[in-house]
This record gives structure tokens, C-alpha cells and sequence, in this order.
């Protein structure tokens, strides 16, 4: 057991706070796979020993605790009596699967000790409510810092109905995301680049513009690096897009969608693309927010942009970026296109401030992370 990547820290204050944990590291094997469901990890432990474990593995699929009680019973382990805990408060309705609380105190469980309560209205409190009307000692608020980090984009796009905006750039010391003849292959290196790689890999969609795509011709996929692809969107108003993109190409994990308006959009292009099963949505106005509306509908939790500067400026500017991963590379090339166009801002007092910052090295470059103050 002491092997295991998921092996709870023994130095942790307090038994619920290291089982917490535990459930915290089975749950991020959810990562992009889960919307618009939340990531969520179970374990249940009896007198000090871990009998179960589960995590949520898709929409559609049992819940965590769900799969935590199947396999203490696999294990022919006794449930009657232990304590499960859960990131996220079970759930008390029907929804694709039933709920979560019924299947707790059928087992026999004594104890359940909760992460966090879930936001959703369906839920928020009602969860906790039924176990303890079944006579169950429940316990909220364990790592609950942690459990909303985890389920962040979650949490805000069960708020708002908008997913949750990450703006992502790789730039040089001054600023620059291409020379100013549009080359910018590559600022950073390979570390940095599979960094992207794992970003991508816990979201629901990437979004791009038509200038990126003439310019750079992005796969904008996660590189074999793990089963699961974002769905790759592209915001084009003309569809002035080339035929040879790389987006074009697509199969069961690899998808895009196009975003157009109406009115402008190329015919020729428009019919290249449906021919080749790529889904075209025409939009009487096409933004950045109208588009983060689509895809919250669909069900998206997360969503990175990854484009030049004028749409990350619009985006900024639209208030769909909560967000921003900078990638700097130690590196001046003078000119160029900047990572963030004018958006409005004309004095340096209405700067707009990033809260809770963290800046990490990653191999000769840095990584600036920050939530956008708005």
C-alpha cells in the first residue's frame, strides 16, 4: 500500500485530513473527463484501514461513492460501521444516476465526512440533510479550501451557466508572443510546451481564432500525452480559413467546432468543413461571450483560450477569463505582436491586478499563474 501514488500522507494533521486527501488524488483521474459533472473521489475506512475506494470517471457513470462501496465489497470487507469520505457532498436526486445518499445508508455506513457542499441547487445541503435524518454523523468542511480548488470551474460554471476562462500564452521577456513577422516557433521549450500539453488535458475545449490558424496551423491537442483531447474551437466572423489546417483532420477523440456569423461567412469553406463532419455554428453575433454561452449549454467546466491578441484582448474585455497561465521564456526579439492587444485600459492604475499569484520554473522558462481580479 505504502507504493501507491495515492497513499495518503502520514504526517497529516489529523486522520479525516489525510483520508481527505486521498479522495482529493482519486478524484483529479477525472480530469476533463467529467463535465459537466464535478471531479469527485471516495474512500471508506474502518477502524484506521482503508477497505474502499472510487472515484467518478465520466457523466453517465456510478459516483464516486458509488464505486468506494462496490470496492469494499469486492474486497469481502465489512462496511457496516466505517466512515466514508467524499470531496464533494453526495447527491439526493435522480438525475443519470441515483442517489448517492440512499446507497451510503443502505451499506450500513456510520460516518461521512464531506469535503465540500456542492453548489448545486439540486444538492446544496440537501445531501447532507438526508444522511443525517438516516441518524449518520456527518462532517463538512474538510480540506474544503482544497476541494474548491479542485472543482473550481465546476463550482463557477454551476454559478454562472459559463464555463470557466483560462487565457493561456507562451511570450518573451518583452512581451512579444511572434517577431513582427508573425514567426513565433518556438518561445519556449519542450518542458514548458508538455506543460501545455497537461493543461489542455484537463479541459473541455480550446479555443482559437481564424488569424492563429492562417499563421500557425496549431494541432492543439494534448499529444498523445492522454486518452482525452479538448474539443478544439475555432471563432473565424469570414471563414477565411485554410483548407490544410490541422484542425480539419479529425476522428472519435480529435473534434472541432467552428464558430461563424451569419452573414459573412465563406459558403465554399462552410460546406469544405460540414463535408468533412466538423459541426459549424452560425451566430448573428459572433463574440467571445456568445461562444462561452454555447459551450457552458453543452456542458463545458473549463475552457482555455489559446489565440493571439486581439481575441484574448476581447475575451479579457467580455469578462470570460478568470485566469491566466503566462508562459516567459528568457528571451528578447524587440517588435513583434503582442500577447494581449488594447482592450481599454489607458493608465496603468486601471491595470487590471492577477490575485494569487504563483510563479514556477519549468525547465529554462517560467510559469506565471494568477486569477484575473474583475
Amino acid at each position: 500500500m505504502n507504493d501507491s501514488p495515492f497513499f495518503p500522507d502520514l504526517d497529516a494533521e489529523n486522520e479525516d485530513q489525510k483520508w481527505m486527501r486521498l479522495c482529493l488524488e482519486l478524484a483529479k483521474q477525472g480530469q476533463g473527463i467529467t463535465s459537466p459533472n464535478p471531479m469527485v473521489g471516495s474512500v471508506i475506512v474502518k477502524d484506521g484501514r482503508l477497505i474502499g475506494s472510487g472515484f467518478h470517471p465520466k457523466v453517465g457513470q456510478p459516483h464516486a461513492e458509488v464505486y468506494a462501496i462496490a470496492s469494499s465489497q469486492s474486497n469481502s470487507e465489512s462496511i457496516v460501521g466505517a466512515t466514508l469520505y467524499v470531496n464533494l457532498e453526495p447527491c439526493n436526486h435522480f438525475g443519470r444516476t441515483p442517489p448517492c445518499t440512499e446507497a451510503i445508508i443502505k451499506a450500513g455506513i456510520r460516518r461521512v465526512v464531506v469535503g465540500m457542499i456542492d453548489p448545486d441547487g439540486r444538492v446544496s445541503g440537501k445531501g447532507c440533510d438526508r444522511l443525517v435524518r438516516a441518524g449518520i454523523e456527518v462532517t463538512v468542511g474538510v480540506e474544503e479550501q482544497a476541494c474548491q480548488e479542485l472543482n473550481e470551474a465546476f463550482v463557477y460554471r454551476v454559478k454562472t451557466n459559463l464555463p470557466f476562462g483560462i487565457l493561456k500564452y507562451a511570450m518573451t521577456l518583452d512581451g512579444k508572443i511572434a517577431t513582427h513577422t508573425g514567426h513565433s516557433y518556438w518561445i519556449t521549450g519542450k518542458s514548458a510546451r508538455q506543460q501545455v500539453h497537461i493543461l489542455r488535458s484537463t479541459c473541455d475545449a480550446v479555443i482559437t481564432g481564424g488569424n492563429t490558424i492562417r499563421i500557425d496551423n496549431p494541432h492543439l491537442t494534448t499529444h498523445n500525452l492522454t486518452k482525452h483531447c479538448p474539443l478544439r474551437v475555432v471563432m473565424s466572423r469570414t471563414l477565411d480559413l485554410p483548407k490544410d489546417a490541422h484542425l480539419w483532420q479529425v476522428n472519435e477523440i480529435e473534434r472541432t467546432l467552428v464558430f461563424t456569423e451569419k452573414e459573412n461567412s465563406n459558403s465554399e469553406i462552410k460546406k469544405y468543413l460540414s463535408d468533412r463532419q466538423i459541426e459549424v455554428i452560425e451566430l448573428e453575433n459572433l463574440s467571445t461571450l456568445t461562444v462561452m454561452t454555447e459551450l457552458g449549454k453543452r456542458g463545458c467546466n473549463q475552457v482555455l483560450w489559446e489565440c493571439g491578441g486581439n481575441l484574448a484582448a476581447s475575451a479579457i474585455a467580455e469578462g470570460v477569463v478568470q485566469k491566466v497561465y503566462a508562459f516567459i521564456a528568457p528571451k528578447i526579439i524587440g517588435g513583434g505582436l503582442e500577447a494581449i492587444a488594447h482592450f481599454g485600459n489607458s493608465q496603468m492604475t486601471s491595470a487590471l491586478a492577477l490575485t494569487n499569484t504563483q510563479i514556477t520554473t519549468i525547465g529554462e522558462d517560467w510559469l506565471i499563474t494568477g486569477y484575473l481580479s474583475q
